[in-house]
Parts: structure tokens; sequence; C-alpha cells
């Protein structure tokens, strides 16, 4: 038990067990071994952490912004004091590599409460003068918030939802993914050290039962879901049965095009990141990688001659670039997907096995080219680092195929010509583009999808209108003119 908290639940400022609910195995990914035992939150759990919220919520929203931000500030300042414990923490709870976690997981939450700290002193109204009288603003918190996590991105995810949350003065339950339920009680033990009240940040443990409880609490006004669409489309029935605001940031299956004039080497690159970090366990991922026919064959060759390099093996050695799946079920669904590729006549450039390791939950990074938008590889979402490689001859071809999906989380564009990079990028039905980059998400600008990879917008100031609502003040300065 290498990483058991001091308790499963972080609620009202403080750890909380129930061991009456259900355990939960953590099981890291590299070696198959139990590191943790936390158990589901009981209804008694559940109502003791939507109540704390409520309670503690009024006197944060009443504070003063500036006074807000410099909590998370200080939060934010703890946890890149605790860079390397952290890192080592997540890389236990999700099997990613420790060269990974070190610089992108609880470094962009850091970032986050950072940023959100210094947005909320300057979210004001505005003023509208109707002559003598006048209208004005108030954006005022939303109140008691759900957020629901997922397992790829665990404790960046706490942040990105706690964030915008805590600045703009709401409370916030949040439930992380069973898989993964370690980070967040870090995040929530940190908050409070940084001198949050109790209440406004809790954590309960659970699986999809704890998840409908929060989502249908009438005390709740809003969630935050990061996950699958299938989880989407019954957390946002459930949600709307109470008429709460939702945000959510769902599934993605996002094309990744590269035009004949590209710089080979940079595409190859962004295809990688966009396919093999974090083992393809990343929703914006470039799965659809369109490569015009002109440089398809010497793409391949590039792709396949660095992908070889890529080192597999122990998450917490430096030297690993790449870790395991994170858990059985997602590797036997991913190892699924490859033997069905096979099966459609998909051409194997490289990898396409479980990885010849002792233990653990290992696959090849693996390349199919002459992949078919019918086929199964360039329709459905793997999650796996698995590489669709399609091939397209026009500009109007690969734009109508890139948006032949369900999806519309990401996309990206890779040439020379930056005027048809615009022009490209403004036909495709993506709500998070990059153009001669991929998969790059600063906490500056909004991030999330459409059609059915979700609705709302996390990070960026566009977070503010998910987190807050507008009062509007009609101020009369004269006499009232009636007709009775």
């Amino acid at each position: 038990m290498i990483a058991q908290p001091v308790a499963s639940h972080f609620v009202d400022g403080s750890y909380v067990e129930d061991k009456a609910g259900a355990p939960i195995e953590v099981i890291y990914p590299a070696t198959g071994e139990v590191i943790a035992v936390v158990h589901e939150a009981t209804p008694a759990v559940v109502e003791r952490a939507v109540a704390s919220a409520k309670r503690a919520q009024g006197v944060w929203a009443a504070m003063k912004p500036v006074e807000r931000a410099r909590i998370l500030r200080r939060a934010a300042d703890i946890i890149r004091d605790r860079g390397d414990d952290l890192a080592r923490l997540e890389t236990l709870d999700t099997g990613k590599p420790i060269q990974e976690t070190l610089v992108a997981d609880w470094p962009s939450g850091a970032d986050s409460l950072e940023w959100f700290a210094g947005l909320a002193p300057t979210v004001t109204g505005e003023t509208i003068p109707l002559g003598r009288d006048f209208v004005y603003t108030i954006r005022e918190p939303l109140g008691v918030c759900v957020g629901i996590g997922a397992w790829n991105y665990p404790s960046q995810i706490a942040c990105w939802k706690a964030a915008p949350a805590l600045a703009l003065g709401n409370a916030m339950v949040f439930k992380p993914s069973e898989v993964t339920p370690l980070g967040a009680l870090k995040l929530a033990e940190i908050l409070i050290e940084a001198g949050l009240t109790a209440g406004l940040f809790n954590v309960v443990q659970g699986r999809g039962a704890v998840g409908a409880a929060l989502v249908t609490d009438p005390r709740v006004a809003k969630v935050s879901l990061t996950g699958s669409v299938p989880t989407g489309r019954r957390v946002y029935a459930a949600a709307a049965d109470g008429v709460r605001h939702v945000t959510m940031e769902l599934g993605g299956k996002s094309p990744l095009i590269v035009f004949d004039d590209a710089s080979v080497e940079d595409a190859v690159g962004a295809a990688m990141l966009g396919n093999f970090y974090s083992a393809g366990q990343v929703c914006s991922n470039g799965t659809r990688v369109f490569v015009q026919k002109g440089i398809k064959e010497r793409f391949l060759a590039r792709l396949a001659e660095r992908t070889a390099k890529i080192g597999l093996g122990d998450p917490l050695d430096p030297a690993t670039q790449m870790g395991p799946l994170v858990s059985a079920t997602q590797m036997d669904k991913v190892l699924g997907y490859i033997a069905k590729a096979k099966d459609e006549g998909a051409r194997l450039v490289c990898g396409g096995e479980r990885a010849a390791l002792n233990t653990g939950f290992f696959v090849q990074p693996t390349v199919f080219a002459d992949v078919t938008d019918a086929m199964t590889l360039a329709r459905e979402e793997v999650f796996g680092p698995v590489m669709a490689v399609l091939d397209f001859e026009t500009e109007e071809e690969v734009v109508a195929r890139a948006n032949d999906t369900e999806f519309g989380l990401a996309a990206g564009v890779f040439t020379a010509d930056l005027t048809r990079a615009h022009r490209v990028i403004a036909g495709l039905e993506a709500g998070t583009c990059w153009i001669n980059a991929y998969n790059l998400t600063p906490v500056e600008g909004p991030f999330g999808g459409s059609k059915m990879s979700g609705v709302g917008r996390e990070n960026g100031r566009a977070a503010v209108e998910h987190y807050t609502q507008v009062k509007s003040v009609y101020v009369g300065m004269g006499p009232v003119d009636a007709p009775y």
C-alpha cells in the first residue's frame, strides 16, 4: 500500500473515512500491484460534503475577489514547492512516466490556480445608459458546483475545475474517477493548508451511483464533467431535470491534417505527441492523421523511424518516455481495436502488440496506414497509442472527410501556407484547433468541443461564463410613469 491516503474522502476541511462504502482498489498500471484502497462514499458522506459546501459558499462569495485570489495563489505555490512528490503520486495513480507528470500534470494545475487567482479581481459588470435611467449588471457565483473527473489527467482536471469555481466565489464537491482517486485528495489538503475555508472544496470517492447522487442533489447549481460520451449523456439528462448549469468535455476522434508543403519532421513530431503522449490516453488526440499523398511515404518512413526509438518501461525511471495504459480493461480494449484494424485491412506500419515487458498494461506505440474513413479505427475513439494514417488529395476533400464524424473536440493543420491554414481551420467543425502545433493547452486559452464532444469551455476568460450568472439591475432616476 505504497500510496495509501490518510482516508478515502476529504470533507469539510479534513479527511473522512467510512468503511461501510464499497472498497475501490487502486492499481499501479506498471505492475498490476494494489497500491491503495479507498471506499466509496456512503449517502452520509455525500450529504456531509454537499451540506458543508452549501454552508461555506455564501461567506466565500461575499469576500473580496482579491482575498480569494491570495488563497489560490498560495495553493499554486505549494504545488510547485512539492512538485517532485506530487509527480510521483500522479505516476503511481495513472502509470504515466515521471518525465510527463513532472512537467504536465500538477504544473498545469498550479498554472490554472494562479491564472484564475489573477483573473478573479478583474471580473466586473457593466453599466448601460438609458438616458435618465440606467441598468447595471453584476456577475454572481452560481453556488455549489459538482466536478466529475476522468482518469487520464486526474489532478490537472481537479485543478482546472476547482480554480475557476473557487476564484469566482463558488464551492465545489469533486468526484474523481474511481480508477485514479488519489490526486484530488492532495489538492483538497493543499487548499486547506493555503487558507481555504473548510467545506469549499470537498472530495468524495465513488462510481456512477455517487456521481448520480451529486448531480441530482437540489442544492447543486452546476455540474462540470470530463468523461465519455455515454457518461455525458446520462449526466446531461440528470442535470437537465433540475435545470442545472452544465459544462462537459467528452470524447474525440480529431483530425490532424498534413499538407505536402509542411515540415515533415514537425508534422511527424506533432502526430506522435497527438497519439503517443500519455500512452495515447488524451481526449483531444489527433488520431486521424490525414497526410497528402505527395509526402505520404516519406511521412510514414520517418514516423516509423522515430516511433521505434520510443522508450517504454518503468514510469518512475526518468528515461522512460511511454508508460502503460491505465488498467487491464483499457489495455484489452485497445488491443481489441488493433486486432479489428488488422482484420479490416489497415496496413500495420509498426507496433501492433502488447509490449514484451514482464508486468503491467503496456501496449506498443502503433501506426496503421491505408486507413479508410469507414474503418472502425477511423470512427471510434480508441484512447490508446494507436495512430490511423489516411490519404487525401485536395483541401476540399480533406475538410469534408475530417468533419464526417459525430465528434468535434479538436483539429490540427500543418502547412507552410498560413492563408490555407486559417481557411481550413475555419472550415473544420472542432472547438479547439492548432496550426503547426498540436495538443498545447495553456490555461489562458479556452478548451472544449462541439457536436458530441461536449458543451461549454474550460480555461481562459470563457470559463467565467460557466461559473457565474448575470444579475441585471434597472435603476429609475425619476418619477414612475404609470397609466393607472
